[in-house]
């Protein structure tokens, strides 16, 4: 049956490197032998999967389409060794992906867990934001991702944690000290957040329109440390997860935190697949590990 396996991992390290050069000493074959292989399999199929030129291999429309069916045909194969090897996603590797604003933080505690306990596993780890997480599960690029669910509404989603939004002043603000802090004493001030890519930018945005602040539009953000040093700078007011707002205390912050008290001053997390007939082996022993490396942290 045509293509093979083979050729459609042929097809995915293509689209992967762009090359086909580079894709040939990925695969460890020859250029003109994998050359030979796209051919014929765009002869079976009877369409052009990639446009070839100075610039390299661009996956045609069509060919996008094909790449992304041809991983998910390449994440079931792994899928069937796994199984029969008995230890599901811990027997083979995992592409996660993950928000750039949990990553850090929470993932360290949980690879070296993951590496003591389940030794075979290969993860993969890439942070992106919300958009390009949604980009990857549905083309079939990622395998599971750490996001927020109500950006993944097609995904099989396992919840496991929510994060209170906490607010992070330079020191020498009126309202760096104090314990919650009401929504409304945000009036009239900046607020900092990540670009327009992640979920936490349009969470803070309607907190500011509810406050009567405003959010900058001369900075965005591209790290949570990023925002925090500009709000220590005095340049506005950072809007900080717990998971992070947590490490920041315990390395020493130079922002005053103060924890937002309003129904919509939080986030949902959770650790989704694509939707398929069944939930994917050991992704809910996955779940558990994150859900009790989360609980050590905001528990600090």
């Amino acid at each position: 049956m045509r293509p093979t396996l083979r050729q459609l991992e042929y097809i995915v390290a293509v689209a992967e490197t762009g090359r086909i050069g580079v894709a040939a000493d990925r695969l460890n074959v020859s250029q003109p032998s994998l050359s030979a292989q796209l051919a014929e399999v765009e002869a079976d199929l009877g369409t052009t999967l990639f446009l070839r030129g100075r610039g390299g291999a661009k996956p045609t429309p069509v060919g996008e389409e094909v790449v992304r069916r041809a991983r998910m045909i390449l994440h079931e194969m792994e899928d069937l060794r796994a199984v029969a090897r008995g230890g599901g996603i811990f027997q083979g590797r995992l592409r996660l992906g993950v928000l750039p604003s949990i990553g850090p933080y929470l993932l360290p505690g949980v690879v070296r867990r993951l590496h003591a306990e389940h030794p075979d596993l290969r993860l993969v780890i890439r942070e992106e934001s919300t958009h390009d997480l949604e980009e990857g599960l549905r083309s079939g690029r990622l395998d599971m991702i750490i996001s927020t669910p109500e950006d993944h509404m097609g995904a099989r989603a396992m919840p496991l944690f929510t994060e209170a939004l906490w607010a992070a002043f330079a020191l020498d603000h009126p309202q760096a000290e104090g314990a919650a802090l009401a929504l409304e004493v945000l009036e009239n001030e900046t607020l900092l957040t990540l670009g327009r890519k992640h979920r936490l930018s349009h969470i803070v945005e309607g907190l500011a329109l509810r406050a009567g602040g405003r959010v900058s539009d001369e900075y965005e953000g591209t790290s949570l440390d990023a925002i925090r040093l500009m709000a220590a700078s005095g340049a506005g007011v950072a809007v900080l997860p717990s998971v992070y707002a947590a490490t920041e205390v315990q390395r020493g912050t130079n922002v005053g935190l103060r924890r937002l008290d309003h129904p919509e001053a939080h986030r949902e997390i959770a650790l989704m697949e694509p939707m398929r007939a069944e939930p994917t082996r050991g992704a809910a022993v996955l779940a558990e590990i994150l859900q009790a490396e989360a609980a050590v942290i905001l528990a600090e």
